[in-house]
């Protein structure tokens, strides 16, 4: 298949959105050999910081020496920004290839009789990864689960060491609402036997998590344990921050490359972890995991894009995300900014608002081209009333000019509510060099 013809392929795909369970998964993977068994894997779950741990954690594995897989979702401009190698996004060639590959299975299935097999877009990504890492001969692969954990399509591996970074509410419709039912659910992705580092250190979610582990007979590794300290030394001024983290009596510092305070906590899940594979699958020496905390990137996780004005691009999507956020706004920019708002639907907006438009002078409401995006005026009317003067302007490309003349060149602008938001803004050059109201050189 042609590149165009691959982005109309899962272009396709997405009119039969999210779909839990791991039948189709199956079958699809049945059918191209299983590749999901060629290859260790780390299964990241978490409401928040599991995409920051993947990184960290990738890269880390890559400067041991090790032939490092990630798969991330969702993506930001390209879909092959979700599968990585070493670093490394897939090629183009290979991308298509592997996607026709993927397509022609789907089509052997349908011939074959029995039940009809139709995979949603996440399932055909989730597919593509496992053929590519398999055949890649990766010795490990880090995978970000996309929704929950027990139904999501990445729970059919055999991973080395599960994960759970953070447990809060989010997505209340598909996991449940109650820390202790979205815990059970992201604690789908514990196997017998089989070690889970758990983030969260206190309440309804850790026990849930616990238990869960115990009935498993899986070693329990609980990240904040008592004995465990993680306490911040030193704030730089672009908002990365040192952390001196203690654990079992051993210390050491913590540099993430990525700001924010919260960072602290994901940088800790990621040494843990580390630890744990050291001890059940493979050395992975400290300082490349420490290497790795500090050289990682991540895009759209308060990414600074320029400097004159300061454009912030942040896919905070939930309350916990807001906060980060907030705290991030206060401490490293210090001053009221322009804030460039759309959230999805099914979003707590209204919490997310009282975080983040008390830190805004003014507060502009776009929307993405996405089924599930809110409409600017949805978004007010669930907002309630607001002291901060609030602009509607539905075309996210106008909204970034308004944004830029609002600004002046002197006031901080933030973008965030959503991932495809940061995403529509990277598509879009909105705040590159090169653009200027409105015209971006390609």
């Amino acid at each position: 298949m042609t590149l165009s013809r691959c982005r109309a392929y899962l272009d396709g795909l997405e009119r039969f959105g999210v779909k839990l369970g791991l039948d189709n998964i199956r079958r699809l993977c049945a059918e191209l050999g299983d590749p999901q068994l060629g290859f260790p894997a780390v299964l990241v779950a978490g409401t928040n910081g599991k995409g920051s741990v993947c990184a960290m954690l990738s890269r880390g594995l890559t400067l041991a020496g090790y032939k490092t897989g990630l798969y991330t979702s969702p993506h930001l401009v390209r879909p092959e920004e979700r599968i990585r190698l070493d670093g490394a996004m897939i090629p183009e060639s290979r991308f298509c290839r592997t996607l026709e590959r993927i397509r022609d299975a789907v089509d052997n299935l349908r011939r074959s009789g029995g039940e009809p097999v139709q995979p949603t877009y996440f399932e055909v990504l989730t597919a593509l990864a496992f053929q590519y890492f398999s055949r890649e001969r990766a010795d490990i692969a880090v995978l970000e689960v996309g929704l929950g954990g027990r139904f999501d399509a990445t729970n059919i591996v055999d991973p080395v060491v599960s994960v759970i970074t953070t447990v809060s509410r989010d997505h209340e419709r598909q996991l449940g609402r109650t820390l202790g039912r979205i815990a059970f659910e992201k604690a789908g992705i514990l196997r017998p036997g089989i070690p889970v580092v758990c983030g969260p250190d206190r309440g309804e979610a850790f026990r849930t998590i616990k238990r869960r582990a115990r009935e498993l007979k899986a070693p329990f590794v609980p990240v904040f344990g008592a004995g465990s300290r993680l306490e911040e030394t030193r704030r730089l001024r672009d908002g990365r921050r040192i952390f001196l983290f203690e654990r079992g009596g051993v210390r050491r510092r913590l540099a993430p490359s990525l700001p924010g305070s919260h960072q602290g906590r994901n940088a800790a899940v990621t040494a843990v972890c580390a630890e744990v594979l050291d001890s059940t699958w493979k050395p992975v020496p400290r300082r490349a995991v420490s290497a790795g905390i500090r050289t990682a990137s991540w895009e759209a996780r308060l990414e600074t894009v320029s400097r004159r004005p300061l454009v912030i691009l942040d896919g905070a999507h939930n309350v916990e995300g807001a906060e980060a956020l907030r705290d991030h706004i206060r401490h490293a920019v210090g001053r009221k900014i322009i804030l460039l708002f759309a959230v999805m639907k099914d979003k707590d907006v209204a919490g997310m608002a009282r975080r983040l438009f008390p830190e805004a002078g003014v507060v502009i409401l776009t929307r993405v081209p996405q089924d599930r995006a809110a409409e600017p005026e949805d978004i007010a009317s669930r907002v309630g009333k607001t002291k901060v003067r609030i602009l509607f302007e539905p075309d996210p490309a106008a909204a970034c000019r308004l944004a830029r003349r609002l600004s002046a060149g002197r006031i901080p602008i933030v973008a965030a509510g959503s991932l495809f938001l940061a995403g529509e803004i990277k598509r879009l050059g909105c705040f590159s060099e090169d653009h200027h109201d409105g015209s971006h050189r390609r």
